[in-house]
């Protein structure tokens, strides 16, 4: 199958680690805003981070400046009204995707997932990252969460914008103008990737392609672990190859408990095979990050079922050996924050989560079969 997006020569990308690096990189380049401000975010939340970017938004806007939204039903609902009319009342136009009714039925789970800013059609930013205070601020337990965004400037910039006015015309049927040509800024090799539920499923694709074709590694770091069966089995069959295939996990701190029991259900196969697991346990793991050989991708998907059935999700894939190394130190850096799960001591849990994994399970393939 090929991807909708074609590889983009001479790029630079800056990866960006947690909250408190991510957000005033991403603030302050809105601030130097000219022309626009593209951004499309799943899970907005008031709060302290997200008056920021209201205030922020609302500043540029005052200047004249283009400033589009695109933020999820769901996912923003907790993103007050009065935020909302702020940000209206300067002139910056919301876009609110698949509002949620009773009428659509099973329509609603379709979702818009994907991480974006583009700023001047210039800059770009993507990751995991929603506008909310538990990246960042939040006492809660398991905070703040450990996610990733990566900074791009140079000529994919212009693919990212693709995506975003693909879905501002789908929703408003209007359709935003393109910028000029952006100019090569570095040597990084990058292209964009993307699912649109079953309907494209680049993102998915593309790892299974890679991990088959495997010749040293296979890394993998994820929040939410419920894999299909073609990803098992490619992760298992890599392994066997004796392939260095490695997962990160969330551990005990997650937002969706349900999710986090599971997916243990897909432990016990991949262990056998030479799988190993490692569960990140200081605080609730949020970050998607994949490393195959010398090839890495980091984006808004999870490559679980739920992302590749209903959501709309967007990574980069990169082929550049600095970015690639800088990944892989960060994923060895956060294996020392994990606990490994070996099949001996798997073998040995109790009853009682056993029953739990099969009961979620059980579950989740039930959501699977729902049209």
């Amino acid at each position: 199958m090929r991807n909708q997006f074609d590889w983009r020569e001479g790029n630079k990308v800056e990866l960006l680690v947690d909250g408190e690096n991510f957000f005033p990189v991403m603030l302050a380049e809105i601030e130097k805003a000219r022309y626009s401000v593209l951004l499309e975010f799943y899970f907005v939340s008031s709060g302290v981070i997200a008056s920021q970017f209201v205030q922020c938004l609302r500043r540029v806007a005052q200047r004249g400046v283009m400033v589009k939204l695109i933020i999820d039903d769901f996912g923003s609902y907790h993103f007050t009204s009065a935020d909302r009319e702020a940000l209206k009342a300067e002139g910056v136009e919301i876009v609110v995707y698949n509002p949620l009714h009773l009428s659509k039925f099973t329509r609603n789970f379709a979702r818009d997932h994907r991480k974006l800013l583009i700023v001047d059609q210039q800059v770009a930013f993507i990751g995991g990252t929603g506008l909310s205070d538990v990246y960042w601020l939040s006492e809660d337990e398991g905070c703040p969460w450990h996610e990733l965004m990566v900074r791009i400037e140079g000529p994919v910039v212009m693919d990212l914008v693709t995506v975003f006015n693909g879905l501002w015309q789908r929703c408003t049927t209007h359709l935003l103008s393109p910028g000029g040509s952006v100019e090569q800024k570095g040597g990084a090799k990058v292209r964009v990737c993307t699912v649109q539920g079953l309907y494209q499923q680049d993102i998915k694709a593309s790892f299974l392609a890679r991990v088959n074709s495997s010749n040293t590694r296979v890394w993998l770091m994820t929040a939410y672990f419920l894999p299909s069966f073609s990803m098992r089995y490619a992760l298992r069959r890599a392994a066997k190859r004796g392939i260095d295939v490695r997962l990160i996990i969330a551990g005990p701190y997650t937002d969706q408990p349900w999710v986090f029991h599971a997916s243990k259900k897909y432990y016990s196969r991949l262990l056998k095979a030479g799988v190993r697991i490692f569960e990140y346990q200081p605080r609730f793991l949020h970050a998607k990050m994949s490393v195959v050989d010398e090839w890495a991708s980091i984006g808004s998907c999870n490559l679980d079922h739920w992302n590749l059935r209903w959501n709309l999700e967007a990574n980069v894939e990169l082929e550049d050996d600095q970015c690639v190394d800088q990944m892989a130190q960060l994923f060895d850096q956060d294996l020392s924050h994990c606990q490994e799960v070996t099949y001996d001591i798997w073998s040995k849990r109790p009853w009682y989560r056993r029953f739990k994994e099969t009961l979620w399970a059980w579950i989740s393939h039930l959501v699977l079969k729902i049209r």
